[in-house]
């Protein structure tokens, strides 16, 4: 069990540095768009993006 979750958190760290690589300047309107949101937003998003991944390792497994 614990090396899947090394493998997962490794992924996570490859496929979260691929926009980075491709596009830094990309990336920096991002954070910049991600510091304008309120923090309600940003909860939100947060939550959709939790709820999404759960429904994907649902529809994997």
């Amino acid at each position: 069990m614990w090396h899947d979750l090394w493998v997962a958190l490794a992924l996570v760290m490859v496929i979260e540095g691929i926009i980075p690589f491709l596009s830094p300047g990309t990336t920096k309107q991002m954070v910049l768009a991600i510091v304008k949101m309120d923090d309600k937003s940003l909860r939100i998003s947060g939550l959709i993006s939790m709820v999404l991944g759960v429904l994907a390792l649902y529809l994997v497994n």
